[in-house]
């Protein structure tokens, strides 16, 4: 005859021990499962059931109580990251002449030296390691100028990679290609930064600048939202200390004369910055377009021009 019983029997049987040990685990409150030490083992409180043995604890063997004590003692470096050009797996040689306990080396201080020497020949080998690690450089300057975030440059340091990789650097200089870089990753994460901005600070002309950041645009299938006047609002109140109320009258100006399709075709630089304008009007803290312009980095002239346009409408949703 058909037995349920004895078949249930036979497949709790045939379950390999990695099965039944779930099965363990799932019958054992959570809260009567306590590690043993001394056995490595998980053990229910319960039913006495080792549920799992031989556990490897992974934690430092050390201990520590400070950030400072914690950076002291870690074995480990930094995490991976594209703006270095090993990407952060090569392993450094420290200089100090003590080893791991404390020691001053004495027998094995020339070695030592040599080592530290071979080591720092083979981090650069090929002339991609060579020209990434000039491309690291140059990006780390440029973005410590322009106070960008750590985002920003690992998306960066990500475009240029891409751009070595598929050639498009070879035959041109690598500070306007990574000043295209820097251009184009903060048009992707939406941060304010013009062209002018990064003229500034970088060795290389605008037009430069400008014709790498089309390549990289068409070489590499990238597609780049325009940017949003609204963007460099907060900027440029902050630089001249205005309150959070001229921000949000601003980007309501900006907001309105989006719905009426004027921003279309124009300077998103020169429309926050008239738009700034219009709401210190407004809310009566004086600026004078010459202040706004120099901050935004436009002419009066531009300021001027987009406070007219956004001054029509106004008056047409006055009127409404």
């Amino acid at each position: 005859m058909f037995n349920e019983e004895s078949v249930s029997n036979n497949t709790e049987l045939n379950k390999s021990p990695q099965e039944q040990g779930k099965d363990n685990k799932s019958k054992c409150p959570p809260d009567k499962i306590v590690y043993d030490v001394a056995r490595a083992e998980y053990i229910c409180l319960e039913t006495g059931e080792v549920i799992e043995d031989r556990v490897i604890d992974d934690r430092a063997e050390w201990r520590a109580f400070t950030p400072e004590e914690r950076e002291k003692r870690a074995r480990t470096g930094g995490p991976i990251t594209p703006t270095v050009h090993d990407m952060g797996f090569t392993t450094a040689i420290d200089y100090s002449d003590r080893d791991a306990s404390g020691h001053t080396l004495i027998n094995k201080k020339y070695q030592l030296y040599k080592l530290r020497k071979w080591q720092a020949r083979t981090r650069i080998l090929t002339s991609v390691e060579r020209n990434l690690a000039q491309a690291m450089n140059e990006l780390d300057r440029l973005a410590d100028l322009l106070n960008l975030p750590t985002y920003i440059r690992e998306e960066a340091a990500k475009i240029y990679r891409e751009a070595v990789d598929k050639g498009l650097v070879r035959g041109r200089s690598i500070e306007s290609v990574i000043a295209a870089a820097i251009y184009l990753a903060c048009r992707l994460r939406k941060l304010p930064r013009t062209l002018d901005e990064i003229e500034e600070y970088s060795r290389v002309s605008r037009k430069e600048i400008a014709r790498c950041y089309r390549l990289l645009l068409r070489e590499l299938s990238i597609k780049v939202t325009t940017s949003d006047p609204a963007d460099f609002v907060p900027r440029i109140s902050h630089a001249l200390g205005l309150s959070g109320a001229v921000v949000r009258t601003a980007i309501e100006i900006l907001n309105k004369a989006r719905e009426a399709g004027v921003l279309g075709g124009k300077d998103p630089v020169g429309l926050a910055a008239a738009a700034v304008y219009l709401a210190c009007e407004k809310l009566g803290e004086e600026r004078s377009q010459k202040e706004i312009a120099n901050v935004a980095g436009v002419t009066e002239v531009t300021v001027r021009n987009r406070c007219r346009e956004l001054m029509k409408v106004l008056s047409m949703e006055v009127e409404e």
